[in-house]
């Protein structure tokens, strides 16, 4: 899909620099950019990510850590 975006001066200037040193075209490193982003600011996929970094350390919760770890969600501001 073709899409037109308006930029500050800086932001293209450097955003054609990087891809040239990645030896990519700008469309591509918009796009990986944009999905980066998206993939941050999703809160499932930050939910998958912090559980699979758990897995992967080995760490086991129990009940009483579950429900810990919800008092302190639920009590704060997000």
């Amino acid at each position: 899909m073709k899409v037109a975006i308006s930029l500050p001066d800086d932001i293209y200037e450097e955003a054609d620099r990087v891809a040239h040193r990645m030896q990519t075209s700008r469309s591509q490193l918009y796009s990986r950019a944009l999905r980066e982003f998206l993939q941050r600011h999703d809160p499932d996929h930050v939910t998958e990510t912090m559980n699979r970094v758990c897995e992967e350390a080995g760490m086991e919760y129990d009940d009483f850590h579950r429900r810990a770890a919800r008092r302190v969600f639920d009590r704060d501001e997000w």
